[in-house]
């Protein structure tokens, strides 16, 4: 990333932005296209949310999009109250839309940032950030928000994510860039590729999933776990002791 933090879109531009998203974001099979096994890592963090907590009561759902992973989590279980987190109302208007077909109990939608949502403390056994915590931007700002995400967490509850990554190696960087970019042209040519990579660099600044999983521990998390990793791609997790 060359793009100096303070220079990366601004909250009110990411938001503006994913107002006309809303579609894409809507395929509850394949997830996110321009993510490197997003179908798997949505399946992986749902079922070990699912066996983790079998009696949730409550979810919290971060930058949830259109809602899917949660809906993937009501397959499992369909009375769970839902909190549903996102900047664009649009989002969250089709994931309020879907989840509340999909559950017997009560669905609530905060159009907020994640540090900022007025959310109760200690009430979630299960919280999903998929492919959100990559718009955090210095480590204040990581460090803060996987703090309030342990805060928000209820004893035994868990914590998964699925997101972009980067490496702390530079040369392995390299070599899974270059294949994360290959990916991309076999999904829709180099075009495709060069304007994915721009948003990345204009939106996003992610962090090292060794980096993401010290944090989980420093915030207070335990039995932290790495699900899957793929080209520049993690899904990971951990738990709340009780």
């Amino acid at each position: 990333m060359s793009t100096p933090l303070n220079k990366k879109a601004t909250t009110e531009e990411i938001r503006k932005r994913f107002d006309e998203e809303v579609e894409r974001f809507s395929n509850l099979e394949t997830g996110q296209q321009t993510a490197v096994d997003a179908a798997l890592m949505m399946e992986l963090i749902v079922k070990a949310a699912a066996a983790c907590n079998p009696a949730a009561r409550a979810v919290l759902d971060i930058g949830c999009g259109a809602g899917n992973n949660t809906l993937k989590l009501l397959q499992h279980k369909n009375d769970i109250d839902c909190d549903l987190v996102d900047l664009s109302m649009k989002m969250l208007e089709r994931a309020f839309q879907r989840v509340s077909a999909a559950t017997s109990g009560a669905v609530r939608m905060f159009q907020s940032d994640i540090r900022e949502a007025d959310l109760p403390h200690g009430h979630y056994d299960i919280i999903f950030a998929a492919a959100v915590l990559h718009h955090l931007r210095d480590d204040d700002d990581w460090r803060g928000t996987f703090r309030r995400m342990y805060e928000l967490t209820a004893p035994g509850g868990t914590v998964w994510i699925t997101d972009l990554v980067f490496h702390e190696n530079k040369e392995v960087h390299a070599l899974l860039w270059e294949r994360y970019g290959k990916y991309l042209e076999s999904t829709g040519g180099e075009e495709y590729r060069d304007r994915i990579f721009d948003f990345i660099e204009k939106q996003d600044s992610p962090r090292p999933v060794t980096f993401q999983l010290d944090l989980l521990r420093e915030a207070g998390f335990a039995e932290v776990d790495v699900l899957h990793k793929n080209s520049c791609f993690a899904a990971f997790g951990a738990r709340k002791s009780k």
